[in-house]
């Protein structure tokens, strides 16, 4: 395994669930810079293999394509035009979620994470060994890049809102948690 965590003292909920059929659920707030999302950010525990190729299969089965594979930048950013999946194939990190006010989570490996398109998200730390499988759904146009710059926030919004709802869950599936969990929600 790699070097101990590095960045601020870890936050938030507990390393390992048991239950993986009910993921964690968070909220965060619109800041005025960063928009979030009032649809939840999904964590569920050892819910994958800790197995990159696994993960990509997985989500590839459940209209998730796999983007790519590498950690989480170490700096605020969210994405206005998709949501995220993150899945933890090897190592441990510690991220920030829904900007600075926002909550630090950790995850290890077998865990994935449901990022809604708006969530700001930046890492605090990492295991050197840290491998993370990203993906986006194959019903939306892909991924921009923001940084939370107040100038863009109404635009960002205006594009939050248009984001299409994923057609599956990425770890369970067309009937998965995230379909319950977001249907009754707007995006922003």
């Amino acid at each position: 395994m790699g070097t101990p965590l590095r960045g601020t003292p870890l936050r938030g909920t507990p390393l390992r669930e048991n239950d993986m059929t009910k993921p964690l659920a968070f909220t965060f707030r619109d800041d005025g810079a960063i928009p979030n999302s009032r649809l939840p950010l999904l964590v569920y525990r050892n819910a994958v293999p800790a197995d990159a190729a696994a993960i990509e299969r997985l989500f590839a089965a459940n209209h998730w394509p796999p983007a790519w594979r590498d950690g989480v930048y170490p700096f605020h950013h969210f994405h206005s035009t998709a949501h995220e999946v993150l899945g933890v194939a090897r190592g441990e990190v510690a991220v920030l979620f829904g900007g600075p006010g926002g909550e630090v989570l950790r995850a290890q490996a077998g865990d994935v994470i449901v990022v809604p398109a708006g969530v700001a998200h930046c890492r605090q730390g990492q295991t050197d060994d840290l491998l993370i499988v990203g993906a986006y759904p194959a019903n939306g146009p892909g991924p921009d890049l923001r940084r939370g710059d107040p100038a863009e926030h109404d635009a960002a919004v205006r594009a939050i809102t248009a984001v299409p709802a994923p057609a599956a869950d990425p770890v369970q599936g067309p009937a998965g948690a995230l379909a319950e969990l977001w249907s009754p929600v707007r995006s922003v």
